[in-house]
């Protein structure tokens, strides 16, 4: 069997076992935490014990550590293992904590050397971690982009999935002359990424797309203010794009901590929901008329993973 019948084999399998409840109806977890002091794996365990008790279609962990927690080789295998062991196909979906604040023991920050090791650790497969794993398609498939490996979309029932590198430290711009070649790469890769998820979707005629991202990028930072805002360009190519797809748009991300309980707000067809510590659970409806809505979340409190 060559390897495009391989991935459609694996995709028709993947299909087969995500089954919805009813019919037109598929509901998806996203474990995620807030930024804070190092805690014990209890939590995360937790989260993902229970959402493995659900019937989902799949998982998506927003960010694999705390910022509290080291930066090294040993906590990203043990993180990487444990996310493994989920029941469901789970998809990493990178944050802030886990590359951005990295630094030596001299204090020297370490971000792009992180970035790049999470890179090799996590997304050097075209499947997800978790026991029913999924296919996915990768940017880095795309010659010019191929350093972007963990950005990647998949796709179940009519609605597109994705996860982009939107982390929550104002998209980490630096104000710094000569410190800001990672965003501004990232901006040029992220824009191709968009395109090419609505251009999939549209030609599709799929009823949704959602999106996994760190930050929010459909809010300017409480911090930016008077500062150059790192989302503003996602911002407006995702509003654009949105006012011209047909369907509905979802952007799920993880500044839900300390909120009310999670809520979809919709500004047209695009709407945002933060995802609080502990996991989520979003169900998609074919008779819901904005398709989406939260079915069920577990926060774990004020802490980290």
């Amino acid at each position: 069997m060559n390897s495009r019948a391989l991935r459609f084999s694996l995709l028709c399998l993947a299909l087969a076992t995500a089954v919805p409840a009813e019919a037109g109806e598929l509901s998806f977890g996203v474990i995620s935490h807030t930024v804070g002091a190092a805690r014990d794996e209890a939590l995360l365990r937790a989260a993902i014990s229970q959402s493995d008790a659900d019937n989902l279609g799949f998982v998506v962990a927003n960010g694999i550590k705390s910022t509290g927690e080291a930066c090294s080789d040993k906590v990203y295998s043990d993180r990487k293992i444990l996310l493994d062991s989920a029941k469901n196909g789970l998809v990493v979906s990178l944050a802030a904590s886990d590359w951005t604040g990295c630094r030596n023991e001299a204090g020297k920050p370490l971000a792009l050397e992180r970035l790049s090791r999470l890179r090799e650790m996590f997304f050097g497969e075209d499947f997800s971690l978790g026991a029913s794993r999924l296919p996915l398609i990768r940017q880095s498939a795309v010659p010019q982009f191929r350093e972007y490996a963990e950005n990647a979309r998949w796709e179940l029932g009519d609605i597109l999935f994705a996860t982009i590198n939107l982390p929550a430290d104002n998209n980490h711009y630096r104000s710094e002359a000569g410190r800001n070649s990672e965003f501004e790469d990232r901006q040029i890769a992220n824009r191709h990424w968009l395109q090419r998820l609505f251009l999939h979707a549209t030609y599709r005629k799929l009823n949704g797309i959602v999106l996994f991202s760190d930050g929010d990028p459909l809010t300017r930072p409480r911090d930016a203010r008077g500062k150059y805002d790192g989302f503003a360009d996602v911002r407006q190519r995702l509003a654009a794009l949105s006012r011209k797809f047909p369907g509905k748009v979802l952007v799920v991300h993880n500044q839900g901590a300390g909120l009310p309980p999670a809520r979809i707000v919709w500004r047209g067809n695009l709407g945002g929901v933060g995802a609080p510590a502990g996991w989520l659970k979003i169900t998609a409806r074919d008779t819901d008329p904005r398709l989406f809505s939260v079915a069920a979340q577990t926060a774990s409190g004020d802490g980290d993973f």
